[in-house]
C-alpha cells in the first residue's frame, strides 16, 4: 500500500477543457492527490461505481462545506436515514409517475410557447433563447415559485453552483453566491407562507411542487429551503446544458440526427450519450471519514475527495472510443445521474424535459435548423460543464 501520488493540474486549462487532464489520471494515477483542489481525485469508473455508496468512508455530510455554509445543509449534504427521511419527502414531486402524468406536458407546453416566439427570428442562441428559459421555466413549475421569473431561475442557479465550486475562495463569486440565496430565500418564504394560509390540492401541479409536498410531509422550514434551493442549483444548469450541448452535438453529427428523426434510435438514447459524453455534473465531493485502500492506494480520513463522473463516463474499460459521441452506444455503465444513494433525485424529471421534449420538438419545429457558421460553439467547466453559446439558424 502506498499513499496518494500527487498530480498538479493546470486549473485553466482544466476549465476551458479537463478531458485530457482526466484522461491522464485515470491512465496514469487513477486515485491522486491534486494540491490545485486540496483533495484526492478518484477517476475510475469501477472505483467510483463501490466506494460511492461507502458513506462510511465516502461522507456526503461535510459542514464546513461549500455548499452546506453557502446554501444550508441539504439532503445531499446527508447520509443514512437522515439522507432518505429528506429524500422520501420529496419524492411525491419528482418521481416517475408524477413526471409522466403531469410534469411532461407541462414542459411541453412551455417549450410549445417558447418555440413559438422564436419562430419568427430567424436565429437564435440556443442557451440563452430555448434551453435557459424552458429549463427555467420548468423549475418554475417543478418548486412552485412562480414569483422567480426564468431568468431568474437560471441566473441565481448558476450563481449558487458558481459559488459551491469556489475552491479558489474568489471573493466576488461568493459574494453573488450569498445574494442569489438570499432572493430564494425570500421567494420560498413568501411561497411556503401561500401553502400555510391556502394549502393547494394535492392532485393540480401546484399540490406536487416541491415546496407543496414538503411543507405537507412537515419538512422543517430549513429544510424546505435548502432542498428546494438543491433542486434550483442542479436542476437548472443539467438539463439547460444538456439541452443546448446536445443539439450542437447532434448537428455536428448529422448521420446520427438522421437516425432520430426517422426513428430508428430513441431520443432518450441521444441523452443517455451526450450526459456520458459530456457530463453536464463532472463530479461529486466527499469528506473523507475513514480509510480505505483503492488500487493499492491509501486514502483517509480527513480531508476531501473527488468522485469524477466526467471521468468515469469516459473510461475505455467500459466504453469504446470513449472520446466519440455515439448514439447507438450501449450507455447503461454511465453515472451522469451518480452511482448510490445519492443518485439524483431530479434525474427523470432531466430526462423527460431533454429527451421527450426540448430535443425531439425543436427539431420538428425547426426541421431546417443549423447551426451559425459564423459564431464558435465554446465549450467551459469542469465540476459543470456545458457551452457558452450555440447560436443557430432556421430560415
Amino acid at each position: 500500500m502506498t499513499a496518494a501520488p500527487h498530480f498538479d493540474i493546470d486549473m485553466d486549462a482544466f476549465w476551458r477543457d479537463p478531458y485530457p487532464t482526466l484522461a491522464r489520471l485515470q491512465a496514469e494515477a487513477p486515485v491522486a492527490y491534486v494540491p490545485q483542489l486540496d483533495g484526492i481525485v478518484i477517476t475510475r469508473r469501477d472505483d467510483i461505481d463501490i466506494w460511492e455508496k461507502r458513506v462510511d468512508i465516502f461522507s456526503s455530510e461535510q459542514p464546513g462545506g461549500l455548499m452546506t455554509r453557502l446554501m444550508g445543509e441539504n439532503m445531499m449534504r446527508r447520509d443514512g436515514d437522515a439522507h432518505q427521511t429528506q429524500r422520501r419527502a420529496m419524492q411525491p414531486a419528482v418521481s416517475p409517475r408524477t413526471v409522466a402524468r403531469h410534469w411532461r406536458e407541462a414542459f411541453r407546453g412551455a417549450a410549445a410557447a417558447i418555440l413559438d416566439d422564436l419562430a419568427p427570428k430567424g436565429a437564435a442562441d440556443l442557451c440563452t433563447d430555448y434551453a435557459m428559459p424552458l429549463s427555467g421555466e420548468a423549475l418554475r413549475l417543478i418548486t412552485g415559485l412562480d414569483s422567480v421569473t426564468a431568468a431568474e431561475m437560471d441566473a441565481h442557479s448558476q450563481a449558487m453552483i458558481d459559488g459551491i465550486s469556489n475552491y479558489g475562495g474568489d471573493a466576488a463569486t461568493e459574494a453573488r453566491c450569498l445574494a442569489a440565496v438570499a432572493a430564494l430565500d425570500a421567494a420560498i418564504g413568501q411561497t411556503l407562507e401561500a401553502c400555510t394560509t391556502h394549502p393547494p390540492d394535492a392532485d393540480t401541479l401546484e399540490g406536487l411542487s416541491v415546496i407543496s409536498v414538503l411543507h405537507r410531509a412537515g419538512a422543517p422550514r430549513d429544510q424546505i429551503l435548502a432542498n428546494t434551493k438543491l433542486v434550483i442549483s442542479g436542476g437548472q444548469n443539467e438539463p439547460r446544458d444538456a439541452i443546448a450541448g446536445a443539439v450542437w452535438a447532434l448537428l455536428t453529427h448529422p448521420a446520427q440526427l438522421a437516425a432520430l428523426r426517422n426513428g430508428d434510435v430513441g431520443w432518450q438514447c441521444a441523452f443517455d450519450e451526450y450526459v456520458r459524453w459530456m457530463a453536464p455534473i463532472g463530479m461529486s465531493p466527499r469528506r473523507l471519514a475513514g480509510t480505505a485502500t483503492i488500487g493499492g492506494v491509501e486514502i483517509g480520513p480527513h480531508g476531501r475527495a473527488f468522485l469524477m463522473f466526467g471521468a468515469a463516463n469516459r473510461d475505455p474499460a467500459h466504453f469504446d472510443a470513449p472520446d466519440s459521441f455515439d448514439i447507438r452506444r450501449d450507455t447503461r455503465k454511465q453515472i451522469a445521474f451518480g452511482a448510490g444513494p445519492h443518485f439524483c433525485a431530479g434525474a427523470f424529471a432531466a430526462r423527460a424535459l431533454v429527451a421527450d421534449v426540448a430535443l425531439p420538438m425543436l427539431f420538428e419545429r425547426f426541421p431546417r435548423l443549423r447551426l451559425d457558421p459564423g459564431s464558435e460553439v465554446v465549450f467551459r467547466g469542469w465540476a459543470f460543464r456545458g457551452p457558452l453559446r450555440v447560436r443557430v439558424l432556421w430560415s
